[in-house]
């Protein structure tokens, strides 16, 4: 464990492990500086020699979401954790003293947490919400005797940023990178028949080698030295055990993972699959592999070894469409694995949910079932008031709900992977997913970081790989690509992701101007940040549709290759309306989103604009600063989820376009009623 590497000098050692991350870039400086041209671009040639020649990260194994079955029992540790915060100045104290090995209230006072859920919101202690270093969680659970010829695993959904977990003492595993689910086989260190005690150390330092990348740095105060947490990110650095906690038994012999693929012939479905066991000694294990439709009839049977590629057809085939384009958008197959023996029938039992569609993209489009697609959503984030980025199925019920509501068929996970829960929304709701790796403002690359980003992403395509709604794997958020390291750097990174998963493109949401970028070529689909009206040229309404146009046509021209303007967008105070039309009124976000549109419209015209996604869908918390006023406001909800004007207006021009592109029926609350005149009515809609 890095970080409490030297216990006693924790604070020295985040220093110098942010000198050794920045050790590249900081000596690429000196040597252009002392040697001049040829020394710089020698540190850079062997800069990239390293990047080259790094080893791949370790491959994930397992990680199936815990379902109940006929040979699988899963137990849920949500609720209330005890909870203690180290001392920022000592974060190693817990290390140093054990306290893994008793209940946590020996150490100290707790309080009482709720997993899961963001500590930093739920109290009134401002040096809680901006703690900076390790805090400490413990529960206790009851295993029942019947438990004891199982296999026993932990799973953790998310823990951001690092985590150790221990069980009774022992320790049961590590792991880096929020956002993203770990497990453990916990079966030797369990009290059968009895009480059990986990507990969890979690760390929250970001720093140059961390995915997100932050900075830590030592400052005065009026009552001394202490820690501030730096980032770039406009977001707040949420910390805790954010999903939840599920213990699960499978048998000895089990299901480890199940890969799934999916091609259309006609009217035929095709399910290519890959049933993993985690023994791969014996030659015996077969898979009977059974495929219902929501109706739960069953339309196919196979069976075949595991660990061995194979395939499945289902005749007339009820394809997974998106939103608004089909009447049965999201149509979902049950798959049921069956697992055997030679000798014993039914092992293992895993059920999971498969669509069945295909993806293809050329120069200039973007296809779904061999339709081209106009992508129209949102970025978003996971936050709401006091859980922070904790779970909350009300909150993720009420968003999607929302997405429908507005007519949008698909939205960015930025700036990192999202909840399971909110996956198997998508695949049920029929919205399209650009499924973001938590790297963010990326820069200062370097071996260890590029390790770290690609684990990211191996661990993000494992998890999400089934999911239909998935359509794209974004690889970054506005990272430093003008960097001249930039180049070779998302070069490798594309390629891994392609080879864990040629089936969906690549992309990244850039923000670098593109005459200094240098990592859009690397791409399959370009999306690009650009606030026009904004952080460019604020108040200038008369600025922004040409300049959207212009750059968006630059940058397919330069590439050849679809375009998606990724972010765009204005914060409004709400409530706030003048007249004419002022930054930060309503009024203005209306005004500078219609700018928008008109520029949308007239790329799309030219054939190869495929996406618009505003930024954000709702309000959202970031770090105290003198922009902004109670966080970013450029959301179309405000943080509670209640609709701007400009919901409104989206809402209308979502809706014209499902209308026009596919038909999609109208809702009849779109438009108000304004008189008993028909032609009222209809240069509403004809004018929209």
């Amino acid at each position: 464990y890095t970080r409490l590497k030297n216990p006693t000098k924790s604070n020295k050692s985040h220093r110098m492990r942010l000198r050794i991350s920045s050790h590249l870039f900081v000596f690429a400086v000196v040597s252009f500086a002392i040697m001049g041209l040829a020394g710089f671009f020698t540190k850079v040639a062997f800069t990239l020699m390293l990047m080259a020649t790094h080893h791949p990260p370790a491959f994930t194994r397992g990680l199936l979401y815990p379902r109940d079955s006929e040979t699988r029992e899963v137990r849920c540790l949500d609720g209330m954790w005890n909870f203690i915060a180290s001392d920022p100045r000592h974060p190693a104290k817990g290390i140093e003293e054990k306290w893994y090995e008793r209940d946590l209230s020996k150490a100290g006072p707790t309080i009482p947490m709720p997993v899961p859920a963001s500590y930093n919101d739920v109290t009134t202690n401002s040096s809680l919400r901006d703690h900076i270093g390790t805090v400490w969680y413990d529960r206790r659970f009851f295993v029942p005797q019947s438990w004891i010829d199982k296999t026993v695993w932990i799973r953790f959904s998310s823990v951001h940023y690092e985590a150790i977990v221990w069980i009774n003492g022992n320790r049961a595993l590590r792991h880096e990178v929020g956002h993203l689910p770990f497990e453990a086989d916990i079966t030797s260190f369990l009290n059968y028949g009895q009480e059990n005690r986990v507990t969890v150390l979690v760390d929250n330092v970001l720093i140059q080698t961390t995915v997100p990348q932050g900075n830590v740095l030592e400052m005065p105060t009026d009552f001394g030295m202490t820690l501030v947490q730096q980032y770039t990110f406009d977001f707040f650095n949420y910390a805790g055990i954010h999903r939840s906690v599920h213990l699960y038994t499978t048998s000895k012999i089990h299901i480890e993972d199940v890969i799934v693929s999916t091609d259309i012939d006609e009217e035929t479905g095709i399910i290519n699959y890959k049933i993993m066991a985690n023994d791969t000694d014996d030659d015996s294990l077969v898979a009977f592999v059974q495929i219902c439709d929501a109706d739960d009839n069953v339309v196919a049977t196979n069976t075949t070894p595991v660990n061995e590629q194979a395939s499945i057809e289902i005749r007339n085939v009820k394809p997974w469409w998106p939103y608004l384009m089909h009447p049965q958008p999201g149509y979902l197959y049950k798959m049921e694995v069956f697992l055997s023996t030679s000798t014993e029938k039914n092992i293992d039992i895993y059920r999971l949910k498969v669509g069945i569609r295909t993806i293809s993209w050329n120069t200039t489009s973007f296809h779904i079932n061999g339709k081209p697609m106009y992508l129209r959503g949102f970025g978003r984030h996971e936050d709401s008031d006091i859980r922070g980025k904790g779970l909350d199925l009300a909150l993720l019920t009420r968003d999607y709900d929302l997405l429908h509501w507005i007519g949008a068929n698909a939205y960015r996970t930025s700036h990192y992977p999202y909840s399971e829960e909110a996956m198997e929304f998508a695949d049920e709701a029929g919205i399209m997913i650009i499924d973001e790796c938590p790297s963010v403002d990326t820069t200062n690359f370097n071996e260890a970081l590029l390790t770290k980003h690609k684990s990211s992403i191996e661990q993000l395509i494992h998890r999400d790989k089934n999911h239909p709604s998935v359509i794209m794997w974004s690889i970054a958020n506005e990272p430093r690509t003008a960097e001249l390291s930039a180049d070779s750097y998302f070069e490798n990174v594309a390629k891994f992701t392609r080879m864990l998963d040629p089936t969906r493109p690549v992309s990244a949401a850039i923000a670098v101007p593109l005459q200094n970028d240098r990592a859009a070529k690397h791409m399959d689909i370009l999306m690009f940040n650009r606030y026009n009206g904004w952080y460019s040229n604020p108040g200038e309404l008369n600025m922004i549709s040409s300049r959207v146009i212009e750059e968006a046509t630059a940058w397919h021209m330069k590439h050849q290759k679809p375009v998606i303007m990724s972010e765009y967008g204005a914060d409004t105070v709400e409530g706030l309306h003048l007249l004419p039309p002022f930054v930060w009124t309503e009024d203005y976000q209306v005004e500078l989103f219609s700018r928008h549109f008109k520029a949308f419209d007239v790329l799309r015209s030219r054939g190869f604009f495929v996406g618009e996604f505003i930024w954000n869908f709702a309000d959202f918390k970031t770090a105290q600063t003198v922009t902004r006023v109670g966080g970013n406001k450029k959301g179309v909800f405000t943080r509670s989820r209640q609709p701007k004007a400009v919901a409104h207006h989206v809402r209308r021009r979502y809706f014209k376009l499902a209308n026009d592109l596919d038909n999609a029926p109208v809702p009849e609350d779109l438009f108000p009623y304004l008189s008993d005149s028909g032609s009222s009515c209809k240069f509403g809609r004809d004018e929209l």
